[in-house]
């Protein structure tokens, strides 16, 4: 143990230096943990953002099944209109040539 002045600090530049070193390095400890908490924090919030990402992927994947469905359904929909309308004008000219004959 190297001797002490009667302040308290060491006599040797050596000891002193040793001193400075080892309040530096729980100084740096110290923020080292800090970061690391932060980094933990950033982590947690990182998961969260992946989970609700996720979450959002069904979501939306589940609402394009839903309107490919609709659309399939609007789609069957206007080719019936389109066929009844065929048939209408089927029917419309087919009376029209029975009304003629009939007059």
């Amino acid at each position: 143990m190297a001797a002490k002045k009667r302040d308290g600090e060491p006599l040797d530049l050596t000891t002193k230096i040793l001193v400075q070193i080892r309040d530096e390095l729980k100084k740096t400890n110290e923020r080292l943990d800090g970061m690391n908490a932060r980094i933990e924090s950033t982590n947690e919030r990182l998961e969260r953002l992946e989970r609700r990402q996720t979450e959002d992927g069904v979501r939306l994947a589940t609402e394009v099944v839903a309107v490919a469905n609709a659309v399939g359904q609007v789609r069957d929909l206007l080719r019936d209109q389109r066929v009844d309308r065929k048939t209408l004008a089927d029917h419309e000219r087919r009376i029209a040539a029975l009304e003629k004959r009939s007059a």
